[in-house]
């Protein structure tokens, strides 16, 4: 699978007021595949929008290099900032303009043939057609971000920036910006996605960078999971007995087992295979088995680990 951004030892130096040297990105080595939505997590200040504006050749790097879309930073900025599309956290619109007079300044910067059918279609597709003659001043959280959403599509790139995309939106809004990039990853766009709603992270991404100024973790949220936390299954009895958990023990490929009322959670490496074998000796012992779950972490149990602990698996 081609790799649409690539990084090697990326790096960012500021000097701040007192002439001191800030690194707000240290060493960042990745690889993004085609079609894939990437999650790059972090606390505020982690260095995650420095990132993205050194991508996308807002500013420049101090040290390392990058190629996006087959162009180098440094080397190919023009090219670069004409094949990728970026969604800020604040983005900046025409106040006093109309929504589509906003799309016709920045359809016409990128080169868009046919603007008028371009940005309808993309008004369109936001809900906003109804609207497109409305100053954007007027426009409430929910559709400038909307707005910002069609003006990053305009030129149809093959890689989107996205920083946080539904930050500060109605649930409502935030569902239907999280069904686009959804589409837009159907149709093999490249997302790289900046977000604090982890929940919506663990949902859109394949895959996902825990970042802290370095790179802490890159996985599958699945895979992230794993490595940090051993997998519990769950068996909800109509009644607890000692003797259930002594049959339950009596497996070698049991790591731990705890009683909680009526229910037994039991640590094991592989519940797929041995969840089988467990039941059986539950039934044998007597043990009335209402249902079986497993204990889920979420991905904000996940990053706090990460984020938490100066060592964590990369």
């Amino acid at each position: 699978m081609a790799s649409m951004i690539h990084t090697e030892h990326l790096t960012r130096r500021f000097r701040t007021k007192e002439k001191n040297e800030l690194i707000a990105v240290d060493d960042l080595s990745i690889d993004v595949q085609a079609g894939e939505v990437f999650g790059f997590l972090g606390p505020n200040g982690a260095g995650k929008t420095t990132t993205i504006r050194m991508l996308t050749c807002l500013i420049a790097a101090s040290a390392g290099t990058a190629t996006v879309n087959g162009y180098t930073i440094g080397q190919h900025n023009q090219q670069i900032r004409q094949s990728v599309g970026i969604l800020t956290e604040t983005p900046g619109m025409y106040d006093r303009l109309s929504a589509a007079a906003n799309l016709r300044i920045f359809a016409h910067l990128y080169g868009v043939d046919d603007v008028e059918s371009r940005i309808a279609r993309y008004l369109r597709m936001m809900g906003l057609w109804e609207r497109r003659d409305g100053e954007v001043g007027g426009f409430s959280k929910g559709m400038r971000q909307k707005l910002a959403l069609a003006r990053a599509l305009l030129h149809e790139p093959q890689i989107l920036f996205l920083d946080e995309p539904t930050a500060g939106l109605d649930p409502e809004a935030a569902h239907m910006v999280r069904e686009f990039i959804a589409e837009l990853r159907r149709q093999g766009r490249t997302i790289f996605l900046c977000t604090h709603n982890l929940d919506e992270a663990d949902r859109l991404c394949d895959r996902i960078a825990v970042f802290k100024t370095r790179l802490i973790a890159l996985d599958t949220p699945t895979n992230l999971r794993r490595k940090l936390f051993s997998r519990r299954v769950v068996f909800h009895l109509r009644a607890m007995a000692p003797v259930f958990v002594t049959a339950v023990q009596a497996h070698d490929f049991v790591d731990e087992v705890q009683t909680i009322d009526n229910k037994l959670v039991v640590r094991l490496r592989d519940p797929e295979q041995h969840n089988p074998a467990l039941i059986r000796a539950l039934v044998a012992a007597g043990a009335d088995i209402q249902f079986v779950g497993e204990l889920r972490y979420s991905l904000e149990d996940v990053y706090l680990q990460l984020v938490h602990t100066s060592e964590a698996p990369v």
